[in-house]
């Protein structure tokens, strides 16, 4: 299997667990499920804020740990003051060293936070609310597009907004009314490469009203510049910020680099 299919067998495991501890009429009942959830298409568009959906990520199964140590209230904080447009949080545990605790820490924070994780079942949306997340990602390479119609469909319901990620041209027939923002991974998740240019090509076949945003192997304000010019809205960097000694810092400079 590759990485993506055994994450996703793991996945299986755990909702199955999950249920089990915490079933729906649970969440339901949580804090979080009746509030209402901030939106991600209109923080993206607001030319006040920098585009970035700054991620918290500790760790990945291709480059291992991160940043093991990292505080998520302080660095959410910080990725919130300088000017993000939006907040992305793992919640896998076993790949990404992420929990349901992170997001709730980074709850706090008045910006949209994506619930990052591996969404394979409805009852994962209805966590996600419960928890306090406004977006879920919808990663095409491991649904068909039945299978994002309906989860998009739940997401809608409870009031959430739908990422689909894509990695290449095939996984665009993935696309429904249903899915509110489309990202790009410029990583191929079989062999990990990263090309910008996966962006600048998919770009100009997503369809006009869907907003589009680029994911992984940002590092430079450069890059987003070109980007913007092809069309993105948003620009999701994680690991560019996790990996600085103090990834508050980072961002706040590559933040006021960006608005220089």
């Amino acid at each position: 299997m590759n990485i993506l299919e055994t994450i996703i067998a793991q996945k299986k495991i755990e909702v199955a667990e999950r249920k089990q501890q915490r079933p729906v009429e649970v969440l339901e009942k949580m804090e979080w499920f009746l509030k209402p959830a901030f939106s991600l298409r209109k923080f993206l568009t607001d030319e006040s804020k920098t585009g970035i959906i700054a991620e918290f990520k500790r760790k990945s199964p291709s480059k291992g740990w991160i940043n093991a140590n990292a505080d998520t209230s302080v660095v959410t904080a910080a990725y919130t003051q300088h000017g993000a447009s939006g907040l992305s949080v793992l919640t896998d545990e076993k790949f990404f060293g992420g929990s349901l605790d992170d997001l709730a820490k980074a709850r706090v924070n008045d910006i949209p936070v994506l619930r990052k994780d591996f969404m394979i079942d409805a009852y994962q949306v209805v966590e996600a609310k419960a928890i306090g997340a406004d977006v879920i990602l919808l990663i095409a390479a491991n649904l068909t597009p039945a299978q994002v119609k309906a989860l998009a469909a739940t997401a809608k319901n409870l009031g959430l907004e739908v990422l689909l990620e894509i990695h290449n041209e095939e996984e665009l027939e993935h696309v429904c009314d249903e899915v509110d923002i489309v990202g790009v991974n410029n990583r191929n998740l079989k062999t990990f490469e990263v090309r910008i240019d996966t962006s600048l090509y998919l770009g100009g076949l997503i369809p006009a009203d869907k907003i589009k945003i680029s994911e992984s192997g940002i590092s430079n304000v450069e890059t987003i510049r070109n980007l913007k010019q092809h069309g993105y809205k948003g620009f999701l960097i994680g690991e560019n910020f996790m990996k600085a000694p103090d990834p508050a810092i980072a961002f706040a400079a590559f933040a006021q680099q960006l608005k220089s």
